[in-house]
Parts: structure tokens; C-alpha cells; sequence
């Protein structure tokens, strides 16, 4: 089961620097695109573990990038973002 906590920490390795990096810059591009991304989006052709992944669209919430408008009941792969850019 997922648990951002314990994924968090993965974010802060060489390796989860570059992941953090490439889904940033995916979810600025696609915010840019069409104003808002589902994460099935972003984490499509990422390579890695999928839960560090969403570890790294967490962090975006948590730095205030970005921020869901879906509920808590949405399946993972359908939870949606916009930018917290005003």
C-alpha cells in the first residue's frame, strides 16, 4: 500500500532527484498544455517505481506547485491537478 511518508524519504536520493525533476517538468508542461493533469498522465512513460513517482507529485502539493481537485475516495491513478500558480 502506498504511503507517501515512506516513499517521500526516496525522493531525496540521486535517483529520486532526477525522478522528482523529470515529473515536475512533465506536470508543468501538461498543466501548460491544458490547465489541469491526471496523474495516470504524468506517471505514463516515467521510468521507475510508480510509488515514488506519486511520492513526487505529493511533494508538489506539499511545495505548493500544484494542488488536487479531486477527493479523497479517487482511485490514484485518476486524481487530478492544477497549478497552485495564481
Amino acid at each position: 500500500m502506498y504511503n507517501y511518508e515512506k516513499e517521500k524519504r526516496k525522493i531525496f536520493t540521486e535517483e529520486g532527484q532526477v525522478m522528482f525533476l523529470s515529473v515536475r517538468d512533465k506536470v508543468n508542461d501538461l498543466l501548460r498544455q491544458s490547465g489541469a493533469v491526471r496523474m495516470q498522465e504524468v506517471i505514463s512513460g516515467e521510468k521507475g517505481d510508480v510509488w515514488t513517482m506519486l511520492a513526487c507529485v505529493d511533494r508538489l502539493i506539499e511545495l505548493r506547485e500544484i494542488r488536487e481537485i479531486t477527493g479523497r475516495d479517487a482511485p490514484g491513478q485518476h486524481r487530478v491537478f492544477v497549478s497552485n500558480q495564481e
